[in-house]
């Protein structure tokens, strides 16, 4: 379900936010240079949706369907590996 499918004047109750597929209201996506990255996670501690997949301790990318395009892993990531292109 996304943000369409909801009815006009519903509510998210708390715990069903991964229910809710965001991502389509960002109008910035986050794009990673994965040769730029040290994996330090920076990007997963600051992320407010917890959209930064993460496998062996590592960064393996970010998950889109969440992501609202705030920015904020671009402007934390101190190897400028994040940036954020139009969609």
């Amino acid at each position: 379900m996304n943000h369409k499918d909801m009815i006009i004047g519903s509510r998210v109750t708390g715990g069903t936010a991964e229910r809710f597929e965001t991502g389509d209201w960002r109008s910035l996506t986050p794009v990673v240079d994965m040769d730029s990255c040290i994996d330090c996670m920076t990007c997963w501690i600051y992320c407010p949706d917890d959209c930064i997949l993460v496998d062996g301790g590592k960064m393996a990318g970010i998950k889109l369907t969440h992501c609202k395009g705030c920015g904020i892993c671009a402007s934390v990531c101190p190897k400028d590996a994040i940036a954020m292109k139009e969609d």
